[in-house]
């Protein structure tokens, strides 16, 4: 029997259901194990690591060899290109880089698009 399209779609169809066969059979297998326990221990770092961020207003400028305090923060939340939801994107820059930002996700706008620019708070008023 010779090579035709008919023969290399079927051996195509084959492969594919083998596929299926073999990842539903792990399924099955994976589905006696138990779950790995919560960390909790994560989600307080995390929540940590959050308010050090938030009390950390000596922060320097997002920019690669820009060395002055950041003074402002700069927040786009877009869709994502995939469609697979929003992606917020944050950067802490100082007064002339900020000067310097714009929106540049316009083709990702939705109706909870978002461009911000907010001061952070002055060192001098953090305990």
């Amino acid at each position: 029997m010779g090579d035709t399209k008919k023969g290399r779609n079927k051996q195509a169809r084959d492969a594919d259901d083998r596929q299926r066969k073999r990842e539903l059979t792990e399924a099955r297998d994976r589905a006696d194990e138990a779950e790995p326990p919560d960390d909790e221990q994560d989600d307080v770092d995390e929540a940590q690591q959050e308010d050090d961020e938030s009390l950390d207003s000596t922060r320097e400028c997002h920019r690669r060899g820009c060395t002055e305090s950041a003074t402002f923060v700069v927040v786009e939340r877009y869709q994502e290109e995939t469609g697979h939801g929003p992606v917020e994107a944050e950067a802490h820059l100082c007064r002339d880089h900020t000067a310097e930002e714009s929106p540049v996700n316009l083709d990702g706008v939705y109706d909870d698009y978002v461009f911000s620019v907010e001061a952070l708070p002055a060192a001098d008023n953090v305990v």
